[in-house]
């Protein structure tokens, strides 16, 4: 069974400010994310209720997230564009 991305509403507000090239990229690259959730984030955070957050530049975004394990969910909880 697969892990599959899940996007915050903050996300989705900055998905839907992306053209359409944009947003087929974002959703490969959050797709690739959550088909290896144990890959080592570049930096690593604790989020306001003790979860471990971790940022990861992937092309021009960065992703937040945290991984809920039995769920098999990958929370994408902020992408911001780096380029």
């Amino acid at each position: 069974m697969r892990y599959r991305p899940i996007f915050s509403d903050s996300a989705v507000d900055f998905f839907a400010t992306l053209s359409r090239r944009r947003q087929r990229l974002l959703l490969e690259r959050a797709r690739e994310l959550a088909a290896d959730p144990f890959v080592v984030p570049d930096l690593r955070r604790a989020d306001e209720d003790g979860r471990e957050i971790g940022d990861i530049l992937i092309d021009d975004f960065l992703f937040s997230y945290w991984v809920d394990h039995p769920a098999r969910q990958v929370m994408i909880v902020d992408v911001e564009d780096t380029s």
